[in-house]
């Protein structure tokens, strides 16, 4: 998800994580192991569909006969048109991540035609295609085999009809480039379709039992190719959620409370508002979801005029209670619960072994060190570059959404619930996403826009400005983490504790995904605490996920690319730099030592095949690249730091190394990253150019926010509302990149996040590395590395 434009230089992305309810297998669409797939003609197009749960069809059954009487869903993957031309229906998000493209490319490999010829559709919500997320580096990991397996079929579907109508044996036969091929003779997948006669139907097992091509006969897969999405982008074409028009539209902008709880108006004086030229009038969103407490919109005929308008309202305000909670506040809440862990504000993540007792021995042996440290992040805004925004119309009691969205299953029933529907009176209408990353998983931008659109009788397109947009944004909580760990005098970790407290947003957001992960351990907000179970043998080991309620107060904790990862990679990879200098060892060769493939961490198929050996390597080669050997021999005042990730989530790992160059002015406590050397694997690329594009974006946000970004919530809202204060990665501050994809056949993993997790604790290494000073609290700020250099 890279972006660089002439302000900032680092395109962010999106999140999520799994749960005990499995949205992943969510996201995965209606399951393959459910239902039937069927392939047949229905007016001039070839028709690929999923037969109904239950539903009961034989192989022998006639696609066709079975689509004309209604047994089926409507296509959910792709079509074929009487031209030979492929329609892929795309569920997922396109936010500059070029998803679309990767997914058009795994049909495309098995259906045998060129993927630049496939057109991408966007498609609205609908029950029909299952739970839709773009989120977590899910996408590409979690479409592979349901699209590789449809194309799969539908090739096989059609070299069966082609041999018919070319009178040859299937046997015979081989798709080629959108034809069926039999020596000389030839027919395109266009004339096969139009010839009336595709006929086949696959059941469950059969689905399952296609095998799909060896990597060595891959012809897309692996292989170079534009993003399709980036022409109509160039030329201003394609059409984003802020560009989109309904017939009779107004314009809204929302006027905020002063908290994003329990505030309300006591007093409107709109008599200055009214001499501006366009304006309406300002109106109270009544919401019976609770979600807009004490909104008001302001309804103009154009933007312009409710902007201006907005800002000439009087108000006064009854302030609720948040008013009153600070970022300290937040933290040193965390820092209470991170103390005295228990489930009482939380639950255990992972408990292997006899952690308390082996650190309490600790304490007082001789022959062992208790390392004990604490870790802090700042609130961080997501800053995407179209602010968020909704368009609502009503038509025959049924209400279409227009904007861009990364969880239309969320927000369709906020949405309803606001208006008092039934969700099936509610539509998203999918638009390209100027940025997500995560702040588009919940759609709360909507509900203004479909209450306003209630209120007003007519449609209503509401915008929030920049600091609108950053007052009620669903930031990345700040965070306190505590990490205990008994170290023997060989070097050997006995145990290790980590707590981690923070606001989770899944429980504001969706809590019917909070999950149990240890039996008795109580249900937690996974996207809170994801990376904390690392690929390290530490011997006992026991991780604590606290829901910071105090966060709860000031605001709706958001997703935030790569979320709980982007802190507990934080401390987890500081903290084991902080072991190996205690032991008094190379803190590369450190961990090297920890990466054992054995037990937990030897990995399983799919995902996660070779385990911590294939993090092994991705380390040895970054520190090969890196000239890591030769570190002692820097310049004054520069040094190398090295951290390791495996993404987000455990059971779809991304294996990450990077090692970052430093340098420090001591005068000025600046800190300047000359390069970040990274090696990852990824498994197979759907889009090599886009995997790098992911990959070069995800480590510069990852610099970004560990020395630049990050805000302190006081009376209500942000202390940083635009970029005037709130100040990202410039261009001038991009260090040279030298990244590698590690070339193998497994299968193909997430890349939207994982490299936001790596780079801030490489930064720290390679300052304590340059100046023998620890830094702990992200964001890195001059300030700070400044005063430490003088204690």
């Amino acid at each position: 998800m890279s972006r660089f434009d002439d302000t900032l230089a680092a395109h962010r992305g999106a999140s999520a994580v799994r749960s005990d309810t499995s949205l992943a297998d969510r996201n995965a669409g209606p399951g393959l192991s459910r239902r039937g797939f069927l392939i047949g003609t229905l007016g001039a197009s070839a028709v690929l569909a999923f037969g109904l749960p239950g539903m009961a069809f034989g192989a022998a059954d006639a696609a066709s006969e079975a689509l004309a009487k209604g047994r089926f869903e409507p296509t959910l993957w792709y079509a074929i048109d009487a031209q030979g031309h492929v329609t892929l229906h795309c569920t997922k998000a396109e936010m500059g991540q070029h998803v679309g493209t990767s997914l058009a490319r795994l049909v495309a490999e098995e259906l045998e035609v060129d993927p630049a010829t496939i057109a991408i559709e966007y498609v609205d919500s609908d029950p029909k295609w299952g739970y839709m997320i773009t989120g977590g580096s899910w996408s590409v990991n979690h479409s592979f085999l349901p699209l590789s397996r449809a194309g799969a079929a539908g090739r096989q579907a059609l070299i069966e009809a082609g041999a018919r109508l070319l009178e040859v044996d299937a046997a015979d036969c081989q798709a080629r480039d959108g034809q069926v091929i039999s020596g000389d003779k030839r027919i395109g997948y266009g004339e096969i379709v139009a010839s009336g006669t595709l006929s086949r139907s696959y059941s469950a097992e059969e689905l399952e039992a296609i095998e799909l091509k060896p990597a060595s006969e891959r012809r897309v897969l692996g292989t170079s190719g534009r993003a399709q999405d980036i022409p109509a982008k160039t030329t201003g074409e394609a059409v984003f959620g802020i560009d989109a028009k309904v017939d009779g539209m107004l314009y809204a902008r929302p006027v905020l409370p002063p908290t994003r709880f329990g505030s309300r108006a006591t007093s409107i004086d709109d008599s200055a508002a009214q001499s501006i030229a366009g304006y309406r009038q300002t109106i109270r969103l009544e919401d019976p979801s609770g979600l807009c407490q004490g909104w008001l919109a302001v309804i103009a005929d154009n933007f312009s005029a409710a902007m201006r308008a907005t800002d000439a309202l009087k108000i006064e305000w009854e302030n609720g209670s948040g008013i009153s909670i600070t970022e300290a506040d937040i933290l040193d809440e965390g820092r209470r619960l991170t103390q005295s862990p228990s489930r009482d504000n939380g639950a255990l993540f992972v408990d292997i072994g006899e952690v308390t007792s082996t650190l309490e021995q600790a304490a007082s042996a001789e022959d062992v060190s208790l390392i004990d440290a604490t870790y802090t992040t700042s609130s961080v805004l997501h800053f995407q570059l179209e602010p968020v925004n909704a368009t609502v119309v009503e038509r025959d009691g049924h209400w279409h959404v227009h904007c861009g969205n990364q969880q239309q299953s969320v927000a369709v029933p906020l949405v309803a619930k606001a208006l008092e529907v039934d969700e099936s009176q509610v539509t998203f209408h999918q638009y390209y996403l100027g940025g997500g990353f995560g702040r588009r998983l919940y759609g709360d931008y909507a509900v203004p826009a479909a209450l306003a659109a209630k209120a007003v009788g007519a449609p209503v397109k509401v915008v929030f400005t920049r600091p609108d947009d950053s007052r009620m944004d669903c930031v990345r909580s700040p965070s306190v983490q505590r990490l205990r760990s008994a170290l023997a005098a060989d070097g050997a970790i006995q145990a290790s504790e980590h707590a981690a407290a923070a606001g989770w947003p899944t429980a504001d957001i969706a809590p019917g995904f909070l999950g149990e992960f240890v039996e008795g351990g109580g249900k937690i907000d996974s996207f809170a605490i994801s990376g904390a179970d690392h690929w390290y043998a530490l011997g006992a080991q026991r991780v604590w996920a606290q829901q910071n309620h105090k966060a709860h107060e000031a605001f709706v904790p958001g997703y935030l690319r790569a979320v709980g990862p982007g802190w507990t990679t934080w401390a987890v990879e500081s903290h084991i730099d902080e072991l190996a200098l205690a032991a008094d060892q190379d803190p590369a060769e450190f961990r090297r030592n920890l990466l054992k493939a054995e037990g937990r961490n030897a990995g399983e198929a799919p995902n996660s095949v070779g385990g911590a050996e294939r993090l092994k390597t991705v380390l040895e080669r970054t520190l090969d690249k890196a000239g890591w050997n030769e570190r002692d021999a820097l310049p004054e005042d520069t040094g190398l730091g090295v951290a390791l990730s495996f993404g987000q989530e455990r059971h779809m790992p991304t294996w990450v190394a990077c090692v970052a160059r430093v340098k420090v002015d001591r005068a000025s406590g600046e800190v300047t990253v000359e390069k970040l050397t990274s090696v990852v694997d990824a498994g197979t690329l759907a889009h090599p150019d886009g995997a790098m594009a992911q990959l070069e974006g995800s480590l510069l946000w990852g610099l970004s926010m560990a020395l630049h970004e990050g805000t302190e919530y006081a009376e209500g809202q942000p202390a940083d509302l635009n970029l005037n204060s709130y100040t990202p990665l410039r261009m001038h501050q991009v260090p040279e990149l030298d990244l590698e994809f590690v070339d193998n056949d497994h299968t193909p993993v997430g890349l939207g996040e994982p490299g936001t997790c790596v780079v801030a604790p490489a930064i720290a290494n390679a300052i304590a590395h340059a100046t023998g000073v620890r830094l702990r609290d992200l964001p890195m700020r001059p300030e700070a590395l400044k005063a430490a250099l003088g204690a």
